[in-house]
Parts: structure tokens; C-alpha cells; sequence
């Protein structure tokens, strides 16, 4: 059985169309969609972060408003780009806001992505260190974040506040989170990093490399070399995976409208150039319930997956993908051998 989530940018503009006019919006239809997914038999409610754009940005309120308004399904990131975040302040929100979903927190974070800003971090104090490149200022903070919410002491005690002089931990702490941090990964070189770091594993529908072969093979080969990296690193246990895609299924007149033409259009990879090299963008999975089923079933990478993470197009409002996620879970889900 695969976990079904779904995965929002959290998109907001005020043009013809949208339903998410202002961050206002898209930040209460995201919550509101949470417990739209938890009713429709949904496992998980994930949110993008992108900095400098008009998309969500802040995830930890975000996070603990779903948490407030759910029972039962994760609540995540996809992802949190390590970059821009102090690591101390960072592991305090994630342990309260895992405290409040009662440890239902799935924390994904990554290097990053390409975005609007140049050297965007830099704007919020973060800048590498000499010699370092951004990447490893990010796994620096990585780093820290991971001891700190283990409860490894972070600061020196002040004696007469403390009566001791050891380092103090962050507070507050929540058991069990540092199990379910994610690594987004777009490569199977970051894929064998991750492994060896003993982090679950997030991959989306965007690899930064391309050998040639279908997207969800590469996907594929690339979670094989995470596996092989945490068993070789002696790790307990197996870490997780989770894949991102994009699926609509052509149930309603609506999504016919919206969607029909895509099916023509994206039914397959795409390759391009991101950040100075070759980049491959998996396809989009449109069509007939049944039809997206079997080729879903067929996906490589999908079928190694323990979580299955649907981009909805969230200007669309909460109504139209409450029923997109209901005719996956329903209709796609059992067909494609997840239910």
C-alpha cells in the first residue's frame, strides 16, 4: 500500500481564473484542502517553499494550522531550501509544530531550486563560508538542524541561571522527528548523499542530470543508489522514498476543460537546460481513470515509491482538487495497485 499526498506550490495571483487571488487566500484554501484530503481518504498534505515569489514561503504556521484542523494525515514540505534557514530557530518550529500534529510531520528540505532572487540567501544573512560553495553551506545547516532536534546541547549554559555550565539543548524537543526529515534529491549523486546521511529520500518530477534513458528509470536507478548508500552506511532499518507527479485524471467536464489538451501535450519527458546543464522533467499523467492507472503502474520509480505526492494546481480552488485527489484515490489508486 503507497501513501497518496497531495503536493501544493501555493501559487497566488490575481488574474482571470485564479481562485487564490491573494497569499491570504492560498494560505486558508491550503488548510482547508488538508482536511479536504483526510476526508476524501487521502495519507499526506505537502507544501512547496519558494522565497521571493508569490507562492508559500513560511511553512511552519501554515503547517501547525493543518495540524489543528487534522487527525490523521502527514503534513510536510517539499522542500525547505536549507540555504535560507537559521537551524536553531528552524529545529524549535519544527519540533512545536510537530508537537501540535502529534508527530505527524514529514520535513523535507534540500539545497534548493533555481529562483527569482540572485543569491537570495544572502538577503536573509546566509552567506557560504570561504571556499564553501552554497550547497555546502546548506548541508552545514543541515547539519546543525539534525543535532539540534536530537536534543544535542547547542549552547553554553549561563552558571547562574543554570547552577551548571554544560550546553543547553533546544526546546522544545519532539521524539521520533529526526526519523522523518526528507532529503529532496535531484541526482544520484545527492541520492547517495542522502543514504549515507541515513535521511529519507524525496524525489520530484524534475531530475538535474539526464543519461538519455525515461525519466522514471533514471528516477529509478537513482533510488536504487540511495538504497544501496544507506545499507552500505549501516543504517537501521530502510529509509523511505517518496516521488512526485503530476496526475489528472479526465473524469469531469471540468477537468476535460482544463486538462484535455495537456494530455497530447505532456504525455511525455521533456528535456532542457537548468543552471548551465541537462535537466529531464518527468511527464505528466493525463487521461482516462483507468488508462493513467496502468501507466502509472508501470512507472518504474512510482513502483519503488512508499509515498506518491500529486501536484495539484491549487488557483483552481479547494473544491475542484478535493475531487481531483478523491477520483485518484478512488479511481487511479486501486488500479494502479496502491489500494
Amino acid at each position: 500500500m503507497k501513501k497518496i499526498g497531495f503536493l501544493s506550490f501555493g501559487h497566488y495571483q490575481d488574474v482571470p481564473g485564479s481562485l487564490t487571488p491573494t497569499a491570504g487566500d492560498a494560505l486558508l484554501q491550503a488548510i482547508d484542502l488538508a482536511v479536504a484530503a483526510e476526508e476524501v481518504g487521502a495519507d499526506g498534505a505537502f507544501v512547496r517553499v519558494h522565497h521571493f515569489a508569490p507562492q508559500q514561503a513560511s511553512p511552519f504556521p501554515l503547517l501547525a494550522a493543518m495540524a489543528a484542523r487534522t487527525k490523521r494525515i502527514d503534513l510536510g514540505t517539499g522542500v525547505i531550501d536549507m540555504r535560507y534557514e537559521n537551524p536553531l530557530y528552524m529545529a524549535e518550529e519544527a519540533a512545536a509544530t510537530d508537537l501540535i500534529s502529534g508527530g505527524r510531520l514529514q520535513l523535507g528540505i534540500s539545497r534548493g531550486s533555481p529562483e527569482p532572487a540572485l543569491r537570495g540567501a544572502e538577503s536573509f544573512g546566509y552567506v557560504p563560508g570561504e571556499g564553501q560553495t552554497d550547497a555546502d553551506m546548506a548541508r552545514h545547516h543541515t547539519d546543525v538542524f539534525r543535532a539540534a532536534i536530537i536534543g544535542r546541547g547547542m549552547a553554553p549554559a549561563n552558571p547562574e541561571m543554570t547552577g551548571h555550565r554544560g550546553l543547553l539543548p533546544i526546546e522544545p524537543q519532539s521524539p521520533g522527528l529526526s526519523d522523518r526529515i526528507w532529503w529532496g534529491s535531484g541526482t544520484r549523486a545527492t541520492a547517495k548523499w542522502t543514504g549515507e546521511q541515513g535521511m529519507n529520500l524525496m524525489s520530484s518530477t524534475l531530475l538535474t542530470e539526464d543519461t538519455g534513458v525515461p525519466f522514471d528509470e533514471l528516477q529509478a536507478e537513482q533510488i536504487h543508489v540511495y538504497k544501496e548508500a544507506w545499507k552500505a552506511a549501516g543504517h537501521p532499518g530502510q529509509g523511505k522514498v517518496s516521488v512526485s507527479r503530476s496526475i489528472i485524471p479526465l473524469v469531469s467536464d471540468a477537468d476535460r476543460r482544463y486538462f484535455g489538451v495537456r494530455a497530447q501535450v505532456e504525455g511525455r519527458d521533456q528535456v532542457g537546460r537548468l543552471e548551465g546543464g541537462l535537466a529531464r522533467f518527468g511527464r505528466s499523467y493525463v487521461g482516462e481513470p483507468d488508462v493513467i492507472a496502468k501507466e502509472l503502474a508501470a512507472d518504474a520509480a512510482v513502483q519503488l515509491a512508499d509515498t506518491v505526492l500529486v501536484t495539484v494546481p491549487n488557483q483552481l480552488g479547494v473544491d475542484y482538487n478535493a475531487a481531483l485527489l478523491e477520483n485518484i484515490v478512488k479511481l487511479v489508486a486501486p488500479d494502479a495497485g496502491w489500494r
